[in-house]
């Protein structure tokens, strides 16, 4: 029950593809979807500045989680990269003081593995939007919809 809460405060969840394209935006508000876009649009530079220090070898262990991004006044933003370059955003809100790294590795950690259930489909084609509803209900877990 306590994990729910955590989850509670994602106001914003993304999804951007290698070539730095939007593959899955979903906000709690519609109301200020915009808004949240643009600051999902603002952190890939910081996740490709992040991805891209030192230009580590191919035998490197690098680490998905990118840890905070961003932080404003009233949200959060968390990033995470997998190895084939898909980039996760998560913008959190700011009030909850209690969240810890280890819960947000967590939520993304479950992002990470509905992502690859949505694209293991056979169905779905690569590099398109995901519009699959296993992933849409994962995201709104995260987000405390359901």
């Amino acid at each position: 029950m306590i994990l729910i809460y955590y989850y509670m405060m994602a106001v914003c969840v993304a999804v951007i593809g290698k070539d730095n394209s939007p593959k899955y935006i979903k906000c709690l508000d519609e109301n200020t979807a915009l808004q949240f876009h643009y600051k999902v649009h603002t952190t890939i530079d910081i996740i490709e500045e992040k991805l891209n220090v030192g230009n580590k070898t191919a035998s490197d262990v690098r680490e998905l989680f990118l840890g905070l991004l961003f932080s404003a006044e009233d949200h959060k933003i968390f990033g995470y990269a997998t190895n084939t370059k898909i980039k996760f955003v998560v913008i959190l809100q700011s009030t909850n003081t209690l969240l810890r790294d280890n819960e947000v590795r967590t939520i993304f950690k479950k992002l990470h593995a509905a992502y690859a259930n949505a694209v293991c489909n056979p169905f779905y084609v690569p590099g398109d939007q995901i519009k699959s509803k296993l992933f849409d209900l994962a995201v709104m877990e995260i987000m405390g919809i359901i």
